[in-house]
């Protein structure tokens, strides 16, 4: 089995590197292009480069969704796979169990989870994944390029490991909740295995009594 990785410990070794974006040969950045583990680093910790922006992904009932279906409420986006054995479904609990110690202000926020592995993760699969932690996840997913374009936007380090067979294969990716304001715009983020309490003491100035 591919346990699931995190690059919280190779920014500790990397310590600080600044890598930023390479243009394309017009001048313009790739969206498309994957995003090293040192520019995602850079990106949370050292305010190099924007994080967030524009998606559309396929939703959890196969609707299409976009970034500004969810203005108005606060975000927290957490980018991962269902077959993550470990730190994804730790984050998520801890995702849900804020949501639910919010209680009826957890109607301002709305918890994403952009799956990197397109793959596998269909919407029906990623509808009994969520539901399993709380309602106001919604499990988003899409074609690859989709994938890419999103991950981009938030400097989402992934990378594929291959396992021992062809749908044996797990990913190492950053782990970060990320949290978003009402108008889309970055706040800052939860890293891995953050606690609820946390997380609860972060959002309960953001959401009105």
């Amino acid at each position: 089995m591919i346990r699931s990785k995190t690059i919280t410990g190779a920014f500790a070794a990397l310590g600080i590197v600044i890598l930023a974006a390479m243009p394309s040969a017009t001048g313009a950045e790739d969206d498309t292009r994957l995003i090293t583990a040192a520019e995602s680093m850079d990106a949370v910790m050292w305010g190099q480069g924007t994080i967030g922006g524009p998606f559309a992904l396929i939703d959890h009932h196969g609707k299409t969704r976009t970034d500004a279906d969810f203005r108005g409420k606060l975000l927290l986006v957490y980018f991962g796979f269902t077959h993550c054995p470990d730190i994804c479904p730790s984050d998520m609990m801890a995702m849900a169990g804020a949501l639910t110690a919010l209680g009826p202000q957890a109607n301002q926020v709305q918890g994403l989870f952009i799956s990197v592995d397109p793959k596998r993760d269909t919407p029906e699969l990623l509808a009994a994944y969520v539901e399993s932690f709380h309602d106001n996840i919604v499990g988003l997913t899409g074609d690859e390029t989709a994938i890419r374009r999103a991950a981009h936007a938030y400097k989402v380090y992934f990378n594929k490991v291959p396992g021992r067979g062809e749908d044996d294969y797990g990913f190492d990716h950053s782990a970060y909740i990320y949290l978003m304001g009402r108008d889309g715009k970055f706040i800052g983020v939860f890293p891995p295995s953050t606690p609820v309490d946390r997380i609860v003491r972060v959002l309960q100035p953001l959401v009105a009594p």
